[in-house]
């Protein structure tokens, strides 16, 4: 630790974060100083051990300890950290995380609710709105309004009165959808065979499995006949059977609660956001179930009165669909007329953090739209805003890519904002790949030199001027550009979308031509995955490769995902003479003390769940005799630790020859995942590594349209070259790739780029650029064309300057 200076008081020295000694994941006893105050950038390789240190390392430990100043009971209720593998951490701030997880996906979640707009809106309305029908929750469609009558006894001296009461709330949720804004019709036959008796199992609906709990539970219930068809039910069994209000019951002496059918379902599957919905259950609800616009709210989700209170005109359902630049600028105009004590401060407050929105890039958007539909890094955008006007300094903020999904129009912004949450007194942490925000950092960490096994060394800490200098990979591409395509495939047909005009899109009319690499652009929030998404003609033969979460418990990895694992399991299997199943963990082959899982959770009660590794395998999942098993001198267990890299090659040598798997694993190594270990856990992966593996799984498809969305997030820059020959390779099989993306190089490289705009939300949605990025380059009249050309101008000095520098 540094000595204070005779006149430094000794706080002062405190200056950096010290870390010594981490090993988390792949890490090799990096040890660094990270200024405090500053703005740091970690760069590296996708895989290099980014996350593991600043997200695994230094936040986690920073979390831990700030869970751990709370009582035992409160943590009870917090997700239970482990200490992170570091010898030592030193002068850490609290740490504020701002991630690219998606907001939580509940139906009743919007931008308005997440953030504190909704609620200055709706103390707004209830200041100033005519007529006057109540407090804030009045206008809320989040609050039911109620009412109850009836007598409570009051002690008065010696003696008890009863006296008669009444309660009534007013709240703004529209009694028919209850707040939703859709109601649902759900067609029965989709739901059960009526031919069928309790005891049969006539569902089919998913996890009303014969046997199982929910089942039972409607078989033991007593209000209808368990052993009688379904079809033969009385009026007041069916209507018990479907709608029955919540019942105690006893079952087995065990005391349970009976609901109808159709209240279970409401509640168990339709109050969940379709997206969040594990694919099964998707396909069962579109299947079963149809979802209208409230007739009463008509999708607005609120009551009447809230709907017919307004302000000059405009009530709170209209403010809450404007687009929130033009939110902002009603919102001055309530500003210039009200300067009142209890109204001025609260419109300078919702002032300031609609211009917030309008700052980061998210203008487009407006207070009604669900949570649960912003992409990835609008969500983090949106989760950034709380901090913009936060009073708190000298923490620590970190953030996972921020330049996600945004426009090179809109980084510069951001730039800017991580900037400012600096200059507050803040240390700001980046993980990066984007030269532009590389270039403003204070500090940078560079770690690899590769992924996986092959990197988690530091590679170089110092200025911007150094990185660039140093030969490092980043440093080496950092100035880097891809050149403009010179010559263009020729189109064999094209996929004619006409009159799109869904969201945003202004009847847009475009052909997408076929055989041929296209890239659709234009700034975040201009239209271009209502176009893709949205517009494509039905049947067309689509194959959509995007970055949501793959569904899969703890147990799910890339050998299980990819199908991997069931060519595996049967060479282990012909080579030993033995079933394919115990070659499993989740089968016949799993550690019977662990079950498969390789660890053991210990529930503490109100304390911390205690995770320890299996003593039994060992953490290795597998019984001990199945172990024995080997395939080319390598046993199971072993194999799952394999890197895609090192196992491709493995399954490639004579003496343990698996042609399926090692055409399955060079498809993972040609997006970029070569570095994965085939056993990791899906949880574990980013958002960039889940779409490059979910495309490795359609790589062999004889699919003919492959549409990707935003696939160099996550890549470095060494790693984008990989990625634009790995698309040349797909369309020169025939196939028609499709990219919406924001990267230059992407665009440079395309054949044919259809440019949306010329702004965000109302002021997008129409195509202002069609045709080569030749002709974009030169035409240069929208935004992406000027950014383009700066990038193509960019690569021409870069090479002239090499060009000279070799002469010399």
């Amino acid at each position: 630790m540094t000595a204070p200076s005779p006149h430094q008081p000794p706080a002062d020295a405190h200056d950096a974060i010290r870390v010594r000694g981490a090993r988390e994941n792949n890490l090799r006893d990096v040890s660094l100083d990270i200024p405090k105050r500053r703005l740091t950038v970690f760069s590296g390789v996708s895989g290099s051990g980014k996350s593991s240190l600043v997200f695994g390392t230094i936040a986690a430990e920073s979390q831990r300890m700030i869970n751990e100043t709370y009582s035992s009971f409160v943590q009870g209720f917090m997700p239970s950290l482990a200490r992170p593998d570091v010898d030592e951490l030193q002068n850490l701030t609290t740490a504020i995380i701002v991630d690219q997880e998606r907001m939580g996906a509940n139906v009743r979640s919007t931008v308005g609710t997440v953030t504190d707009a909704g609620a200055y809106l709706r103390t707004l309305f209830s200041k100033l709105a005519e007529p006057h029908v109540g407090g804030p929750g009045a206008y809320s469609f989040n609050v039911p309004s109620v009412s109850g009558a009836g007598a409570v006894t009051v002690d008065k001296g010696e003696k008890t009165i009863a006296q008669k009461a009444s309660y009534s709330r007013v709240g703004g949720m529209c009694p028919r959808c209850e707040g939703m804004g859709q109601i649902s019709d759900v067609d029965l036959a989709e739901l059960y065979d009526e031919n069928k008796s309790l005891d049969e199992g006539p569902f089919t609906i998913p996890n009303y499995s014969a046997g199982g709990w929910y089942v039972k539970i409607f078989a033991s219930s007593g209000f209808y006949p368990s052993d009688q068809p379904i079809k033969s039910f009385t009026k007041r069994q069916m209507h018990d059977f479907l709608y029955k209000e919540p019942t105690k019951i006893s079952i087995d002496g065990m005391n349970m609660t009976y609901e109808g059918l159709i209240p279970k379902i409401q509640k168990s599957m339709l109050n969940k956001d379709r997206e969040s919905m594990q694919p099964h259950v998707r396909a069962f609800v579109d299947r079963a179930v149809k979802f209208i616009v409230c007739p009463d709210c008509e999708g607005t989700r609120l009551a009447e009165h809230a709907r017919t209170s307004t302000i000059d005109g405009v009530s709170i359902a209209d403010a809450s669909a404007l687009q929130i630049t033009d939110l902002a600028g009603w919102v001055e105009s309530l500003r210039e007329r009200h300067s009142g004590p209890t109204v001025a401060p609260l419109l300078s407050n919702l002032s300031a953090l609609l211009e917030s929105f309008v700052m980061i890039g998210l203008g487009y958007l407006s207070l009604d739209r669900p949570s649960g539909t912003l992409s990835g890094g609008e969500s983090q955008r949106t989760k950034m805003i709380r901090h913009l006007g936060s009073a708190l300094t000298d923490v620590t903020y970190v953030f996972d890519e921020p330049t996600i999904g945004l426009h090179p129009h809109d980084i510069a912004t951001m730039n800017q904002l991580l900037l400012a949450l600096r200059d507050k007194g803040n240390t700001v942490l980046v993980v990066e790949h984007k030269p532009e925000t590389i270039a403003i950092a204070d500090h940078v960490v560079d770690l690899g030199p590769r992924a996986g096994a092959e990197g988690g060394r530091l590679q170089y800490e110092g200025d911007v001027e150094g990185l660039r200098a140093s030969a490092t990979l980043t440093g080496r591409h950092l100035d880097r550009r891809v050149a403009l395509k010179e010559q263009v495939r020729e189109r064999s047909g094209a996929i004619e979308i006409r009159g799109a005009s869904h969201h945003n899109l202004r009847d847009v009319d475009v052909d997408i031509p076929l055989g041929v690499l296209s890239v659709i652009t234009g700034v975040a929030g201009s239209g271009k995955s209502s176009l893709v998404h949205g517009s494509l003609p039905r049947g067309a033969d689509v194959t959509v490769v995007d970055q949501s979460a793959i569904r899969g418990s703890r147990r799910s990895n890339p050998a299980t995902y990819t199908g991997l694992l069931e060519p595996i399991r049967k060479a282990f299997a012909k080579a030993n003479g033995v079933k394919p199943a115990l070659f499993s963990n989740n089968s016949e082959g799993a550690c019977p003390v662990c079950k498969g899982a390789g660890v053991i959770f210990t529930e503490l009660g109100f304390m911390e769940t205690v995770t320890t590794p299996c003593e039994e395998c060992e953490g290795r999942r597998f019984q001990a005799a199945v172990l024995e098993y080997t395939l080319g001198g390598t046993n199971i267990a072993d194999v799952l630790l394999m890197s895609v890299d090192e196992a491709r090659e493995f399954f490639s040598a004579p003496e343990s020859k698996v042609p399926t798997a090692a055409k399955l694993l060079g498809h993972m190594s040609d997006v970029g995942l070569g570095y994965l270990t085939i056993g990791q856990p899906l949880t574990t992966l980013s958002g960039g590594e889940r779409q490059r593996l979910k495309l490795a799984t359609h790589m062999g498809d004889k699919g003919g349209v492959f549409v990707l969305d935003e696939p160099t997030t996550g890549l470095h820059l060494a790693d984008v070259g990989n990625l634009l020959a790995l698309l040349d390779r797909l369309v020169e099989t025939g196939k028609t790739v499709i990219v919406i993306e924001h990267h230059q190089a992407v665009m440079a490289h395309a054949d044919w780029i259809i440019d949306l705009g010329p702004g965000a939300g109302v002021e997008g949605g129409e195509v202002v650029f069609e045709g080569t990025p030749a002709q974009l380059v030169a035409d240069a009249s929208t935004l992406t064309g000027q950014h383009l050309r700066e990038y193509i101008s960019s690569a021409r000095k870069h090479a002239t300057a090499a060009v000279e520098g070799a002469e010399a």
